[in-house]
């Protein structure tokens, strides 16, 4: 059931939120809210996967 949610929410990401490496963000120069989209979308995907 958690894994399905992540699965969910892993898509909803991919269509949401902005993808940074396709900018080709420098995350030493990211914002605090570009590096806490990033920390949800990495968390989101690691729960996805397990």
């Amino acid at each position: 059931m958690k894994k399905q949610v992540f699965k969910v929410l892993a898509k909803l990401n991919k269509l949401l939120l902005p993808s940074f490496t396709k900018q080709k963000l420098d995350l030493s120069k990211a914002t605090k809210l570009q590096m806490a989209i990033f920390g949800w979308k990495v968390y989101v995907t690691k729960n996805a996967l397990d």
